[in-house]
């Protein structure tokens, strides 16, 4: 068949690539716009975009898909459209313009967390099962029947970014299968069944983190929002990213407390303290948390003060 395929981040690629090794023409990708990254703000082209440069793929660079979008798009005659982490709706006339419609591979077991931020939302929830799906867009938001769906554990500790590699790498072949089984004639979609959940993208705030919560809750947060947009505190005023912290079995301290305990940093909750393993002051990079600790001024720091 003939395909285009709209994608931005990293975790696009691999599904890009599976695509580009099949039997299968991609006519163009479609990617947003470079965006300034590092402390020097250097214009940079999405990864999906680097990809598809790679592979020798027409690019169409496009934050909307809006009429400009759609018509050149359209131009290309697609017989499928195939997104992933675009980062943008796909609405009609474009919808319906390829003979097959556009599919989409989502990274959780639908109809849970549909949205944005799916793996987000899941690590924050403390689901111990995700996965990735390949199901027909429809107007409706991750509501079409599904092809195809991988189940997936979630590790002890995982962060998002972490899953969301790992859900990557499982969905790129689920959804080359899902084209070849289309081109063939032979897929099977099924209608989507039980109570839906939403995730919505995540916001500053959702990071923020409140320590008269229970630990558990607390682990799940920083797994959730890590790397993106980071798991915060303060201290004296001063914001403080929590970049990964587990779970221990020390006594009780009051919430937000850090002490030291032998080689490990505590801080309290509502339960069990949480063990700080990495974090980032404000204007450094990440450090141990023993190295942190180390260099601070007060005798007992609260965090969230």
């Amino acid at each position: 068949m003939r395909l285009v395929f709209a994608g931005t981040p990293a975790v696009a690629v691999p599904s890009l690539r599976a695509l580009a090794s099949g039997p299968h023409e991609i006519a163009a990708v479609v990617t947003r716009s470079d965006a300034p990254l590092g402390r020097k703000r250097v214009l940079t082209p999405s990864p999906t975009a680097q990809a598809a440069e790679e592979l020798g793929i027409p690019i169409i660079k496009a934050d909307r898909l809006d009429a400009d979008a759609t018509a050149r798009i359209t131009a290309l005659e697609p017989e499928l459209g195939v997104i992933v982490a675009y980062g943008g709706l796909v609405r009609e006339p474009l919808l319906s313009a390829p003979a097959h419609g556009w599919i989409n591979l989502h990274f959780s077991l639908l109809p849970r967390w549909r949205g944005a931020a799916p793996v987000q939302r899941a690590l924050i929830a403390g689901d111990r099962e995700t996965g990735a799906s390949v199901f027909q867009l429809v107007a409706e938001l991750d509501a079409g029947d599904v092809y195809a769906e991988e189940h997936f554990t979630l590790p002890e500790n995982a962060t998002a970014g972490e899953v969301l590699d790992a859900l990557a790498d499982l969905g790129a072949p689920l959804l080359a299968h899902v084209v070849d089984t289309i081109a063939d004639g032979s897929a099977v979609a099924t209608p989507q069944g039980g109570d839906a959940t939403l995730a919505p993208k995540l916001t500053l705030a959702d990071g923020a983190l409140d320590f008269t919560q229970d630990a558990a809750t607390l682990r799940a947060r920083i797994a959730g929002v890590t790397p993106e947009p980071g798991a915060h505190t303060t201290l004296d005023g001063t914001r403080l990213k929590v970049l990964r912290a587990s779970t221990s079995a020390a006594d009780p301290i009051p919430p937000g407390r850090v002490v030291a305990s032998g080689r490990e940093i505590l801080v309290g909750t509502a339960t069990a303290p949480l063990r700080l393993e990495t974090v980032q002051p404000a204007g450094k990079g990440a450090m141990a948390a023993g190295d942190w600790f180390r260099g601070l001024r007060a005798s007992e720091p609260v965090l969230g003060s």
